[in-house]
């Protein structure tokens, strides 16, 4: 079948990039003599994300010296040497089109199967000085793969590889690297790839999540389209001081406003508060499909605009909004709910509760509530009402300095993981958790001891959304703010989450770069328009591609990591 040419090791090292370091393994060289292979990894090798790279389903990475070739013609190189593409078997023969996921091989005194394609990775085109290779492997169909270790054992350069068994159905790497990464998703390929037991985890949890929410690239879940396009002009029917630091805003249409899905958030844009007109999200706390919307907001002591909304925006006044958005959503089902917040961080979980009740759920449902005392917990007459339309409901409020008596159902001291799991709470449960970070952290801690399943434990963050910026090594980073250096002539860029607009610079090749010169928290993984890690959501405004992605994105939504833009662009970052 084929031959080893070369075993490639190499130990996680930190390496600048863009003025920031990222830790990999990608650096690999090649060895002599035998090395042993064990279940994890060859000896003297590792990866610096394992979240990406390694572990069980990825112990070995494989690349042919066939596609080496190929590459040497597409950039003009006769430099690269075995392991440049950050794989441990530089092999001949086992090319992408012809191996089967599931197929076996012997080689030396180890067993193999195989499990996946390689993943895209921004790393390889790092170290290849060549950033849009993760996009043109995927394009060009020279993926590689891994294998999983079925038997450990002693291999070398040199030894024959042989194949001992071939994978159901006969579906090669690149056909299901096709699948996952370019159009073209077939429904029934789909649930064929789910057939063969071989496939990683990681690519069967995408493939089914492709199959449950509509075909989508990269197993990227479908999320509702909005309600209407770019902004709207809405009337401000009430404005209600809740406590001393929240106000609630009620927000109307000529005719009844679309429902949006329970804990959904509303990006408002501010005009009388700057140049330009600053934009700002704030969850959703009525009811879903009551015909107007209401958003409560606090006023912060840092003075921002949060805090200038009492005095911008009053009754009979236009606002303009863009429709509803967002995946911190209540699931339909009827497993237990429990409903987790802190201070204003009720206000996604109290739409949910507004649901609940319309819809007379008979759902187990936990309402959970910190907050500082009696006078600053928010809307608690509107919660018990809600509560007791539904006959499966217990709460819990917490109050770190209670004032007075406690009222029932109430405790004094915080919300801590010693009271979570005194409470009994059903393991089968889906968690919703709001507020500050740490309180976050804490919570989510102590909910999946107590046993839920961590998956099933979901938050949604204020403000900006959690990086995802695979093996960059983390730093305290500055709140969001204009970037270094001259300031751009170029259309207007609006980070809405971030609270952050700053003029374009064709000094950036992407959105993305703008955005990390501002230190707005970014996901991404491939940086070539592949993954759709990077998707977007676009409240307004209109980009283009320098590089095409190979599957373009939704409508409304943008892949930032290759986008630049064409007119003033506000963005759910």
């Amino acid at each position: 079948m084929g031959t080893l040419l070369s075993v490639n090791v190499g130990l996680p090292t930190d390496v600048p990039w863009r003025g920031r370091t990222v830790r990999t393994g990608v650096w690999k060289s090649p060895v002599t003599g035998p090395r042993m292979v064990r279940r994890l990894n060859i000896d003297g090798d590792g990866q610096g994300d394992l979240a990406g790279h390694g572990g069980e389903q990825r112990a070995v990475l494989v690349y042919q010296i066939e596609s080496y070739r190929h590459w040497q013609e597409v950039f003009g190189r006769d430099d690269l040497e075995h392991g440049a593409f950050g794989e441990n078997f530089t092999v001949e023969g086992l090319a992408d089109d012809e191996v089967c996921i599931g197929d076996r091989y012997r080689i030396g005194d180890a067993e193999f199967e195989v499990t996946q394609p390689r993943v895209t990775c921004f790393r390889v085109g790092m170290r290849m000085g060549q950033p849009q290779l993760p996009s043109l492997l995927v394009a060009h169909h020279r993926p590689g793969f891994y294998l999983r270790v079925l038997t450990e054992g002693r291999v070398r350069a040199g030894d024959p590889i042989v194949r001992t068994a071939r994978g159901p159905h006969g579906l090669t790497v690149a056909d299901v690297d096709a699948l996952l990464y370019l159009p073209g998703h077939d429904r029934a390929r789909l649930e064929t790839a789910l057939d063969v037991p071989a496939l990683s985890p990681g690519w069967r949890e995408s493939f089914r999540s492709m199959l449950a929410g509509g075909v989508q690239p990269a197993g990227v879940a479908v999320a509702s389209p909005p309600s209407w396009p770019g902004f709207r002009t809405l009337t401000v029917t009430d404005v209600v001081r809740e406590t001393a630091t929240v106000t609630s805003f009620r927000l109307a249409a000529d005719d009844a406003l679309p429902a949006f899905e329970a804990g959904q958030f509303l990006s408002v844009r501010v005009r009388g508060a700057g140049d330009p007109a600053p934009v700002r999200t704030y969850s959703l706390s009525g009811d879903p499909a009551g015909g107007e919307y209401r958003i409560s907001v606090k006023a912060e002591p840092d003075g921002g605009i949060s805090s200038r909304l009492r005095a911008l925006l009053h009754r009979g006044d236009r606002v303009e909004v863009a429709a509803p958005r967002g995946g911190f959503v209540l699931d339909d089902g009827d497993e237990p709910a429990l409903l987790v917040s802190a201070g204003i961080g009720l206000t996604p979980v109290l739409a949910m509760l507004h649901r609940l009740a319309s819809d007379r759920s008979t759902r187990p449902v936990w309402w959970i509530h910190a907050a500082h005392d009696e006078q600053s917990q928010v809307l608690s007459t509107e919660v018990a009402d809600l509560l007791a339309h539904l006959p499966a409901a217990r709460s819990l409020v917490c109050y770190t300095t209670p004032s007075g008596p406690l009222p029932p159902g109430a405790r004094a001291g915080r919300l801590t993981a010693d009271v979570v799991a005194a409470l009994d709470l059903p393991v089968d449960a889906i968690a919703y958790v709001c507020g500050p970070e740490p309180f976050m952290d804490d919570m989510v801690a102590a909910l999946t001891a107590v046993g839920l399943d961590p998956a099933r434990v979901r938050t949604e963050r204020f403000g900006s959304r959690s990086a995802i910026n695979p093996g960059v090594v983390r730093t305290d980073a500055p709140p969001p703010h204009q970037p270094p250096g001259p300031p751009g002539t170029g259309p207007d860029v609006t980070f809405a989450r971030s609270g952050l607009s700053t003029a374009w610079s064709d000094a950036y090749d992407s959105v993305l770069e703008l955005a990390e010169a501002c230190d707005v928290p970014t996901q991404w993984s491939c940086r070539t328009g592949v993954c759709h890690t990077c998707v977007t959501s676009v409240l307004s405004g209109a980009a283009t591609y320098g590089t095409p992605p190979l599957e373009p994105p939704g409508d409304d939504e943008l892949l930032v990591c290759s986008a630049r833009p064409t007119t003033d662009l506000v963005l759910d970052l």
